[in-house]
């Protein structure tokens, strides 16, 4: 859903008491690590809103030059087809943060691999009373070793 839509989205679920949990990534080759994971932070509140990054700022993100392998139409398409997600919304920015912003969630989830000092939008999530969740991350799962493994 385009970000407009994606506030609506949020105001309609907060109008009906939900709470709204948000995670983002770039979700490139969709494996039983991101399931778990989307799961795991769906299960923390009522709905679950998904921020993508659009192709552009996931080659911003350096890692490797042909990456995403997925476009993020596809990729969005396989989030939004997981039972445990709710909406799915792409973003073009490098980082997240305007996206929090617009959606002002009121929990924040990214994996335990983030020093909590560095996730972008604890900010504005906490500044309004929400948290922000660290969670564990299915060991042996990771795009880029599935990418290596294929290249081999």
């Amino acid at each position: 859903m385009s970000r407009d839509e994606a506030v609506r989205f949020v105001e309609h679920a907060r109008s009906v008491g939900q709470s709204v949990v948000f995670t983002n990534g770039v979700f490139d080759v969709l494996h039983p690590g991101h399931v778990r994971y989307l799961r795991d932070a769906r299960a923390l509140g009522d709905v679950l809103i998904v921020g993508v990054n659009s192709d552009r700022s996931a080659r911003a993100l350096g890692k490797a030059p042909d990456r995403p392998i997925n476009p993020e139409p596809e990729r969005a398409e396989l989030l939004e087809a997981l039972a445990s997600v709710d909406a799915v919304v792409i973003f073009d920015e490098d980082t997240p943060h305007a996206i929090i912003t617009a959606l002002q969630p009121d929990i924040l989830v990214k994996g335990a691999d983030w020093d909590a000092g560095a996730i972008v939008g604890r900010d504005v999530v906490e500044a309004r009373g929400g948290r922000v969740v660290r969670i564990a991350l299915a060991p042996g799962y990771s795009t880029t070793a599935i990418v290596e493994r294929i290249r081999r």
